[in-house]
């Protein structure tokens, strides 16, 4: 009954508003029913991380200092994933949830979802918020964040080898600190938590997607958005880049502390960033090629409908006012038939260029941006800021 409830509105649709974790925040009062109460949340979360690791940290004196390699303060993987990450991965939530929260409603509303499959439309609604709303897939993440995550993920790949603020390398393995105990009990798995829970709210969004695909949508041949009328889906876009800054910011931070303090280049990173980017455009944007079936069927279809029609109006035009032997009554000047000539082209031209990719260059721009953006100051290793100064006045002036 509730699911069906939940389906009988798409106003409600939402990968956001649910599951154990939010339930938590609303409990917490850091969240409303419609996420809220941002700023609390993130400040709460950064608090419960930062601030722990800190006064540990301070009290065996790995702040600062020369005690260890790396000191808390001076790790720059460690403060990009607790200051930037974890508050970018928080405040998402509420970027998404507007964003993409009227797209189901609008699949209604311009009349893509014939009414005989507004029932599997509303199916396909339903599922999407049983799963979201599941607390056995937010445990199975967090034994999964706790099982592999940190046993496996960290210390096989990300913990450095160096004296650190959290461990210290022995002959058999790491020693942690207390800070390195709150570290590795509370701080990675929550940030690896929240990740693993976008990517399955992403795995969520994906799966509504193909189902919605999968009805033999209305696509109008001549909407002017040449998509048919799935131009809806270029809001979704904007939505995610919160998420593309993120995943750029933890990339930024692992490679940073590499450099820093293993005398590694920029240069030697390049395959790594290469593959961020192009798995958030996949990511992101891969949803979207679900629906270029139906628009390749559609841009046929449409040629061969209004193929003939523009044809025959231009046959008949053509005879009326160039080809005959009478000529015409009424002036040529402010005729009608001019006008329509031209809006037939028009729907013609759109029908033409209707696109089956329903993805947009700007899209990929912006996406590729604000995954770049947080790894483009790392830049200034390659080359002092001094010299980039002199090169940008030299080019200017």
């Amino acid at each position: 009954m509730g699911a069906r409830a939940i389906a009988a509105d798409p106003q409600d649709f939402s990968v956001v508003l649910g599951g154990p974790l939010f339930q938590l925040f609303r409990k917490a009062h850091l969240a409303g029913d419609a996420l809220e109460l941002m700023t609390q949340r993130v400040l709460a979360v950064v608090a419960l991380n930062w601030v722990p690791l800190l006064i540990l940290t301070a009290a065996q004196g790995l702040a600062l200092g020369t005690k260890v390699v790396v000191p808390f303060l001076y790790d720059i993987e460690a403060q990009a994933r607790i200051l930037l990450v974890v508050p970018l991965l928080v405040g998402a939530e509420l970027i998404v949830h507007q964003r993409l929260r009227p797209i189901a409603s609008q699949f209604l509303q311009r009349g893509l979802i014939p009414a005989k499959a507004r029932p599997q439309f509303e199916a396909a609604l339903a599922s999407a918020m049983r799963l979201r709303n599941s607390v056995a897939a937010e445990i199975a993440m967090i034994v999964l964040v706790y099982g592999v995550g940190l046993a496996v993920v960290w210390r096989q790949y990300s913990a450095l080898d160096v004296a650190t603020w959290y461990a210290t390398p022995t002959a058999g393995g790491k020693t942690l600190s207390l800070a390195g105990y709150w570290y590795v009990a509370f701080t990675l798995p929550l940030t690896q938590f929240l990740l693993l829970r976008w990517y399955y709210r992403l795995f969520i969004w994906t799966r509504f997607l193909w189902q919605v695909s999968r009805i033999n949508l209305h696509l109008v041949p001549t909407h002017p958005d040449r998509l048919g009328g799935l131009g809806l889906l270029a809001g979704a876009t904007a939505a995610f880049s919160t998420l593309a800054v993120a995943h750029g910011a933890f990339v930024s931070g692992w490679i940073a502390s590499r450099i820093f303090l293993q005398g590694a280049a920029l240069l030697d990173f390049k395959f790594v960033i290469i593959a961020v980017t192009v798995w958030i455009l996949l990511l992101f944007l891969g949803p979207f090629l679900l629906f270029s079936a139906q628009l390749a069927q559609a841009s046929r279809q449409g040629e061969r409908d209004y193929g003939p029609l523009p044809a025959r109006y231009a046959r008949e035009f053509d005879e009326k006012w160039v080809h005959t032997g009478t000529p015409p009554r009424e002036p040529i000047l402010g005729s009608p038939d001019i006008q329509s000539l031209a809006d037939m082209g028009n729907a013609y031209t759109y029908v033409n260029q209707m696109r089956f990719l329903p993805i947009t260059r700007q899209a990929v721009i912006q996406l590729a941006g604000a995954t770049l953006a947080p790894i483009a100051p790392l830049a200034l290793t390659m080359m002092p800021i001094g010299e980039v100064a002199k090169l940008l006045f030299g080019i200017l002036l």
